[in-house]
């Protein structure tokens, strides 16, 4: 629940950010769009507790949308920073959790939108967003197989009272 409240308020610091800084650069209303996609993949991100799954691909999907608008329109680079930060936490909590071939689905997608954005050509954005997503597919495979170990070593009890040699 902290944790989530933490990164509620990255999530809408960043994203105040990048619509100021979209605004000076860009002027109009590109911040409207940018701010939007950002939005909605920062509310999955939140909620990625309840559904795994669902929340992982409604992001990707929504981001992969947003880099073949922004593409087509010829508006800022997708995925924003607070997209690709959002994207991170829900590809790298799927991978950590969830069962083997949605984890392995999970990471296509993500290589997929990565590959999507690099269309665009090489920016500083899609560097970044990059960064995120490569290290948000890292931890969340370091931590799956972290996890994987922790669970291995665990300590066994001995046996229950219902086990216990009956006279």
């Amino acid at each position: 629940m902290m944790a989530n409240i933490g990164l509620g308020v990255v999530f809408a610091s960043g994203i105040a950010f990048t619509a100021y800084m979209l605004i000076d650069s860009w002027g109009a209303a590109y911040w409207v769009y940018n701010s939007a996609v950002a939005v909605v993949v920062c509310a999955l991100a939140l909620l990625r507790e309840r559904q795994k799954v669902w929340t992982a691909t409604a992001g990707l999907a929504v981001a992969a949308v947003a880099i073949v608008v922004s593409l087509a329109a010829d508006w800022p680079q997708e995925p924003a920073p607070m997209t690709a930060l959002a994207l991170a936490v829900l590809v790298g909590s799927s991978i950590r959790t969830l069962p083997a071939w949605s984890a392995a689905v999970i990471t296509v997608g993500g290589v997929a939108v990565i590959a999507l954005a690099w269309l665009s050509g090489p920016t500083g954005v899609t560097a970044s967003a990059t960064a995120a997503l490569v290290a948000g597919l890292v931890l969340g495979s370091a931590l799956r197989l972290f996890d994987r170990g922790r669970r291995a070593n665990a300590p066994t009890t001995g046996p229950s009272w219902a086990d216990r040699p009956r006279p």
